[in-house]
Order: C-alpha cells, then structure tokens, then sequence
C-alpha cells in the first residue's frame, strides 16, 4: 500500500499538537480527546507511519487539525506573519541603499559550489540521531569532521545499527560520489532562479506557485512544500495555503529556499529578506518566515565581500522580530559559539535546549545550529560545512546553508578547498526544467544576470 509521506491526517495531527504548544495555543483538550479516541503520536523520524488509520481516526483528524487552527496564539504580537508587521518589530531594520552593491560570477560560483558541498556532506547521515554520527564518523578516523562520510572501515554492527539514508548513500558517500545528485535543497534554488528570469525581483507569492505547479514534481516536495503543494491544488490560495492543516509551517523548507534572494540581492538585505518573505509565505508562517528571511539577509550581506561572518550574522538578526523564538535561538546560539572553545560542547548544548521540544527539521534549532557553525569556524569554508553537519538535525540542509554563506566569504571556486569540489565534477543533477547536468559555473552566470537585474 502507498502511504504517502507528510500528508497523511493521521500523522499531520501529533505534528500540529507539538506546533501549538509552541506557537502560544492550548491544544491539552484536543489532544487529550485524541488519545482517548486512540490516536497515534506522530512518526519520529519519517513523513508516514507504517499503516493506515480508521475511516474514523481519519475523519477526527481533519476535524481536530481544523479546530486546532481555530485556537488563538499567545505568541501572534511577538511573531506576526504580516511582513509590515514583521518591519514594525524589527527597531534596526536594514535601510534600502540608493546605489546598489555588487557581486561577481566567481563569487557565486563559489557560493553554488558550497551549497552543493555542504549539502552532499550532509546527505548520508540525514535522519540519523548526534550520537550516530558521531560513532560513524569516528569510526573511519573522520571525527572531529573533515572529509566526506565513508563506507570503508565501518564496523559492519555499527552499520547494521544505524544504517545511511537509504536514499543519499548511493551517490554521497567518499567512494559513490559522481557529480553532485539531485537534492531538494539544490532544485529550490533552481526554482527560485526561474521564478526571477521569469518574473523579476517583483515577483508575487502566487508567481512562486505557478512556478512550483510548472516545474516542481509533486513527488520531490517534503513537508510544508509538500502540504502547500496539495493546498494549491485543492484549489486555496497564498496564504492560505500555509496554514491549512500544515503542522510543518515553521519547519525548514522556506529557509533552504532563500539563498538565491540573497545572491541576487548583494548588499541589500532588507530587499533580500523581503522577496524571501513573498517566497516563504506560500508554504510557511511566522518563525518559518523569519528563517527564510535571516538567511537571506545573511546571504545578501556576504555576498558583496565586504564583511566578516559575524557582521552578516548580525544583520540577518535586524530582519527577525526580537522577541520571536527565532530571534532568541540564534542569538543563545552565538553566545554558545564565541563561549565555548569545543564545538561538541557548543553541539550539546544546543540538543539540551531543543531537541526535547522540536522536530529535527524544525526551522529554529537548524537555523541557531546553522548560526553556531558560521559563528565558530569564524567562516570559514570547511569549518562551517563540517561543523554544521556535525551538529545533526537537518544535516543536508544545514551544510548547504553554511557552505552556501562560506563560499561568498571565500570569494572564488578556486579558495575552496579541491577535495570538497573535485568529486562534484561541475555537474548536478536535477529534475527541475533543463537544468539537469548544469555546471556550477553556468548556473552562477544565470544567476549574476539577475543579480544585475533592475
């Protein structure tokens, strides 16, 4: 039987009791009659449990998802959605220079590069708990990280223990690697590359969702994307389409959409944050949003060349509500990253404040993860990837977030270190339009053309 991933009722509604204890509701009496009725808790690590619900458990779900929306939020003054709303809680909102800065085709392509690096380091170890990692990793001599995960040498019951992503291990693993494979956190930015050339840097939310239903395959969407794509094709419109009966809207997937804002955006974060937002907002709510928003800011202030990791850092935080739990987890973060020398010790610390409370893919431990990594490598490229990686959760994901901001501060494909870049063979792999077997270095071309754009 297809059990689909990540839309199922049945697994949607322990996701939605986890998101209303953080969002400020009071979901005790929904989920106590939940139980009672004998409803299971929502899958640990995987979009779908492994059988289906009563027609009735079913029908309670979309009933209790529903009632659960209606539920008002303590927290809706801290973090609005609204993004006139979101600039009137930000005090130090980046200005709109007259004069726009610049970036060079080099320097994207340093930042395409590290994207994919990043996330092809992350790959094989998706889904895996820290602990796992680490043993895997030790376990070949790689630890603390500082190459890509191998195969060889792993002791076959440690691997029979905690297996690699079934998926990933095939084409990301040292010995397996050919080009880079496709990655939902390299078909975003493709995406996001069309929606540009087609429809400028004036582009609207629902000019985002022609895009996804022209050029995005169902099939390779997660979560949010995967819960908005179906909310679209219902027949709801933007923004409607985040928050209907989507558990997962302050998840990851708007932030691993936002890198191509800020490389078109270079030196203009506040532009960058706002066309993240328009992106974002098609899928994701409130912190969902500001992660998007943050790491377009960040990205758009590094790609310029004109600053250290700290100060992109720092202004990706003026585009965040301050009092949103974003905005506190990224800021705890740096604090941990400049405190701590070790960054296992930094790592611990940010599991003891999270992982009891959210999901592994859940936008505000990634993103502080994320924030910790660049913060501690001081920038660095093969720093930041690999200690991003390191810190579990999103390992992809996080990887190419950091990668993608590491190679803008390192400036050229050729600053990055060649046994990161070598295996990718200047090829990716994608089911996205034409692009597949694109080389990085036309895609930054594409890309530096709309960086130029009015």
């Amino acid at each position: 039987m297809l059990r689909l991933t990540w839309v199922q009722p049945e697994d949607l509604i322990g996701h939605e009791l986890r998101q209303a204890a953080q969002d400020g509701r009071q979901p005790k009496a929904v989920a106590a009659r939940w139980r009672a009725a004998g409803g299971p808790e929502a899958p640990a690590t995987a979009g779908a449990s492994p059988t289906p619900a009563s027609r009735y458990l079913r029908r309670l779900a979309q009933d209790l998802l529903d009632e659960l929306a209606d539920l008002p939020s303590t927290l809706a003054d801290d973090e609005p959605t609204d993004l006139d709303r979101i600039r009137a809680a930000c005090p130090d909102w980046p200005e709109h220079t007259g004069t726009p800065a610049a970036t060079t085709p080099h320097r994207l392509e340093a930042a395409w590069l590290g994207r994919a690096t990043g996330c092809l380091l992350g790959k094989p170890v998706e889904k895996l708990p820290l602990d796992a990692i680490r043993r895997l990793a030790r376990s070949t001599g790689n630890w603390p990280l500082a190459a890509y995960f191998t195969a060889r040498g792993v002791p076959a019951a440690l691997l029979e223990e905690h297996p690699w992503n079934r998926r990933s291990a095939a084409t990301s693993l040292a010995e397996n690697i050919d080009g880079m494979p496709e990655d939902d956190d390299l078909n975003y930015p493709l995406l996001n590359l069309v929606l540009l050339q087609r429809h400028g840097r004036d582009f609207t939310t629902t000019d985002v969702a022609r895009t996804w239903l022209d050029e995005l395959p169902a099939g390779r969407t997660f979560t949010a994307e995967r819960i908005a794509y179906r909310n679209l094709l219902s027949g709801l419109e933007p923004p409607h389409t985040a928050r209907h009966r989507n558990p997962f809207r302050e998840w990851i997937g708007a932030l691993i959409r936002a890198d191509v804002h800020g490389w078109t955006n270079p030196g203009r974060p506040a532009a960058a944050a706002e066309q993240a937002h328009r992106d974002a907002t098609l899928s994701h709510t409130a912190n969902g949003v500001y992660a998007a928003m943050f790491t377009a800011a960040v990205i758009a202030t590094a790609a310029t060349g004109a600053h250290d990791v700290h100060t992109c850092l720092r202004t990706g935080l003026t585009v965040v509500p301050p009092r949103s739990r974003l905005a506190r987890a990224v800021r705890q973060a740096l604090r941990l990253a400049h405190e701590h020398a070790d960054f296992d010790t930094v790592v611990d610390e940010l599991h003891a404040l999270h992982a009891g409370t959210h999901h592994w893919v859940h936008a505000v431990p990634n993103t502080a993860l994320i924030a910790a990594a660049l913060t501690h490598a001081d920038g660095d490229f093969a720093g930041s990837i690999c200690r991003a990686v390191s810190g579990g959760w999103d390992t992809d994901s996080n990887g190419a977030t950091a990668g993608s901001v590491a190679g803008l501060l390192a400036g050229h494909p050729e600053a990055l270190p060649d046994r990161w870049t070598a295996p990718l063979k200047n090829r990716l792999s994608t089911s996205v339009g034409d692009f597949n077997g694109t080389g990085f270095d036309t895609l930054a071309h594409l890309t530096h053309r709309e960086s130029l754009r009015p």
